[in-house]
């Protein structure tokens, strides 16, 4: 347990220890801008001990936002930003913040404008048609990246997560499915990722040497003409020419298979539940018809780091930036043994969701356990309302009704199952 609680050195920036809270979204920024719920909840998570905390899913420009919760780049934010992270350090804690943008994955009510994308098509997950971009526009919004960073560091941010992965725009550009340009953006592999590595000579630019800069990737998209391993490392590799201070392993898309990203089973009738009418019409709609969540969200059996095996084929190929481990981490002993396996930092959100003590309950004691039953019910309910644990809900006085109720039995009783069965096998 020692080097979990010792210091690291990320690029210019020293954490106080390994745990990073992940760029899980909130969905607590009412009108893009942040709010009492976004500062509660960081300033809980960095009192609980992490090294760093990661505010999610800020879009560089308003044409990449995709849910009204959202936060995008603009000098309205920065006096909620900065009060944000000057209370993050008070609490002794480093405070990052996610940087991207949607692609496809908005709305022309939310991101005010046609979306847009690689490629000109339609995005079944939306519902929306889009339009690809111009060599302009990309270079634009390149540029929009870089300022991001200057943002950020007025805002007080000691560092930025570039989301080059789960299928938005970044991985719009890489990916065969959504990239079918004939220009010096499409086609053969370093064409696809030339946006991608146009925003990191960007970013790392803007940078300078007082940020630091880690960029969150797929290992792999798991769906049809997406990237697989092979392309995923060399993904991982471009990024490292950057000189990047970490790139953090994920995989999946959000549109195809989010539980790969995720973990276990879509709670349907949660997110039937909360969905919003406006944005997600079609898909309430189709939720409501048994059996179609389950085809359209398919489950992946739960276990502990389920990551790991994927992420240690990175780790033998990339050997000259850190790597960062995401997904499945759910006790005192899941985050031993990643130091184990080599890893020096590991991003978590999950627990840190149910319990933002969750770090200093692991220093107290090695072998402690979150209890998150994997449920996912806080990714059901994030879309629409703030992302909540439902054991804080129902701590907080919020009812929830019986249907979900048992939903949410059943999906941690099939999740710890599957835990039990992994252990034995």
């Amino acid at each position: 347990m020692t080097k979990l609680f010792t210091p690291y050195q990320l690029g210019p920036i020293t954490l106080r220890n390994r745990f990073i809270r992940s760029a899980a979204f909130e969905n607590m920024c009412t009108g893009n801008l942040p709010s009492k719920e976004l500062f509660d909840y960081h300033v809980s998570v960095a009192h609980g001990g992490v090294g760093m905390t990661t505010v999610a899913y800020c879009a560089v420009d308003l044409s990449g936002v995709s849910f009204d919760g959202q936060l995008y780049v603009r000098p309205e934010a920065l006096p909620g930003l900065k009060k944000l992270t000057d209370a993050i350090h008070a609490e002794g804690a480093k405070a990052s913040i996610q940087l991207g943008h949607c692609g496809n994955m908005t709305h022309f009510y939310t991101c005010h404008c046609m979306p847009v994308s690689a490629s000109n098509g339609f995005n079944l997950y939306s519902p929306t048609i889009h339009r690809r971009l111009k060599v302009s526009e990309i270079k634009l919004l390149v540029k929009k990246f870089g300022e991001a960073v200057d943002f950020c560091r007025e805002a007080g941010f000691d560092c930025v997560e570039i989301h080059a992965g789960h299928a938005y725009l970044i991985s719009q550009f890489i990916a065969k499915r959504t990239n079918r340009r004939h220009d010096e953006y499409g086609g053969s592999f370093e064409n696809r990722v030339r946006f991608l590595n146009e925003v990191l000579d960007e970013v790392m630019r803007h940078a300078k040497d007082d940020m630091a800069v880690v960029v969150k990737t797929n290992m792999w998209d798991d769906c049809w003409r997406g990237s697989d391993i092979e392309e995923g490392i060399r993904v991982a590799k471009e990024i490292a020419k950057h000189k990047v201070h970490g790139i953090i392993l994920s995989g999946g898309t959000v549109s195809a298979s989010p539980m790969t990203i995720l973990g276990g089973a879509m709670p349907v009738k949660t997110l039937a539940h909360y969905m919003d009418m406006k944005s997600f019409w079609w898909l309430k709609a189709a939720l409501h018809i048994p059996g179609v969540g389950p085809l359209m969200m398919p489950t992946q059996p739960f276990r502990e780091l389920y990551f790991m095996d994927k992420a240690k084929r990175f780790q033998k190929e990339i050997t000259d930036v850190p790597l960062i481990y995401v997904g499945g981490v759910q006790s005192g002993d899941n985050c031993q043994q990643i130091m184990d396996e080599g890893f020096e930092l590991f991003q978590l959100a999950h627990v840190l969701i149910k319990d933002p003590d969750f770090v200093n309950h692991v220093k107290d004691d090695p072998h402690y356990h979150a209890g998150c039953g994997r449920s996912n019910y806080c990714v059901g309910r994030m879309y629409t309302k703030d992302m909540k644990c439902h054991e804080c809900v129902l701590r907080d006085g919020e009812k929830i009704p019986a249907n979900l109720q048992k939903e949410i039995t059943r999906l941690e009783a099939n999740a710890k199952k599957s835990v039990e069965q992994q252990k034995k096998q």
